[in-house]
């Protein structure tokens, strides 16, 4: 192409790959909060999935401690030994499974562990089955490395509940991986130890491999802590991956690992060679100390999260025509909200979250992120007083449609 000016100018050619995917949903809400906010309007922000604590103290001086030792240089692609063992330690204790280190990889965040774990699985023409609602990068990371993804639509009415019986009615010739996430992200729904039994025994049965995404495995307020890693007798067909963005406020460290069996982690790990190489030294000896040292931050946190999760619903239950079922772990309420659509020329959850966001300031992500047309999705994870001035707003907001 030729410009007025007699440039010659070529087309940007990009990849098929990337344009099978979108930006991630919640950093587009998170944006656009912050454009308005810029703007100089009060925004009461409850899209971001992240702690509103402090990284607890003893956490921040390992790093400290790391940095003046110069512990500065490469470490191996996978992490230290050191963190290997802490990592393994802390599950083995808390949940009772028995990896070794070789089956073992720490990364750049849990995100990038399931990434990692997607690509050295899924190729192209496999189908992974998905709950919906879903995480938002689940889908587009299938979508990247070429499968497809099969929806699974969990039942609202019990709690967003799955069970084996509901996936194995999905299971095609073409079925390669199940993706797991209990806490779930955008729902709080906990599948129940049975259920996540049978949904395992089932794909060992079928030679499918799941992955079980354990980002709020900590985050879990019915009172029965579990992690599909306690199964041994089927590890040969589940990964675990694991984060410890959320468990220790830790987010914008960037630490996260996988655990299954030799083959595929020692794939993750080549994979890794040649992406980021090892996670930053001085975070890995942040979370050494994160996960070796006293948990008693995580149940501070954690109670404090419960109290919030009974605040905001209590509070959206209390808005004619929202209804929210109670979220069992994580720190996400996710309303729905279907009988407003059709009102004021609302169509979707979208239009929703942009009223809640341009009109009574509430930033909130909408449903289509998660793979749902009719809730939004509020993180608690702030201070009672954001999220009583949140609820005012919607009140209002809501009244007026």
């Amino acid at each position: 192409m030729t410009t007025a000016t007699g440039t010659v100018t070529h087309p940007i050619q990009l990849t098929e790959r990337i344009n099978r995917i979108e930006p991630s949903a919640t950093m587009a809400a998170v944006a656009e909060a912050e454009k308005l906010r810029q703007s100089g309007f009060d925004v009461v922000d409850m899209t971001a999935g992240e702690p509103h604590f402090m990284t607890p103290e003893h956490i921040k001086e390992a790093a400290i401690a790391a940095v003046r030792a110069n512990f500065s240089r490469y470490t191996p692609v996978g992490g230290t030994t050191e963190l290997k063992d802490a990592i393994i330690q802390r599950h083995a204790t808390d949940f009772g499974s028995h990896y070794k280190r070789e089956e073992t990889c720490a990364s750049v965040g849990g995100k990038h562990a399931l990434f990692n774990v997607i690509s050295v699985l899924v190729d192209h023409g496999d189908e992974v089955i998905l709950p919906v609602p879903y995480w938002v990068s689940f889908k587009d990371m299938v979508r990247y490395v070429g499968g497809t993804c099969v929806l699974l639509k969990a039942d609202e009415t019990q709690g967003f509940r799955v069970t084996a019986q509901m996936i194995e009615r999905l299971i095609t010739p073409k079925t390669k991986l199940i993706i797991l996430n209990s806490p779930s992200n955008p729902s709080g729904a906990v599948m129940s130890p049975a259920d996540m039994t049978e949904v395992v025994r089932l794909a060992h049965e079928r030679g499918i491999w799941v992955i079980s995404d354990e980002c709020y495995v900590y985050l879990n307020y019915t009172g029965h802590d579990f992690s599909v890693g306690s199964l041994n007798e089927y590890r040969d067909r589940f990964l675990v991956v694991g984060s410890l963005s959320k468990t220790y406020a830790m987010t914008g460290w960037r630490l996260g690992y996988t655990l299954g069996p030799t083959a595929v982690v020692g794939a993750v790990q080549k994979l890794q060679s040649q992406q980021t190489s090892n996670p930053t030294s001085i975070v890995q000896k942040a979370g050494t100390a994160a996960l070796s040292g006293s948990q008693q931050c995580l149940w501070e946190m954690k109670e404090e999260y419960r109290r919030l999760r009974d605040h905001i619903v209590n509070g959206l239950r209390t808005i004619p025509g929202v209804a929210c079922t109670m979220p069992q772990g994580a720190f996400y309420a996710f309303p729905n909200v279907s009988t407003f659509i059709g009102k004021s020329g609302i169509k979707c959850s979208a239009d929703i979250a942009h009223g809640l966001l341009h009109k009574a300031h509430v930033a909130t992500v909408a449903g289509e992120g998660f793979g749902t047309t009719e809730h939004v999705r509020l993180s608690y994870a702030t201070a009672a007083e954001n999220i009583d001035k949140a609820l005012e707003r919607m009140r209002g907001y809501f009244a007026a449609l």
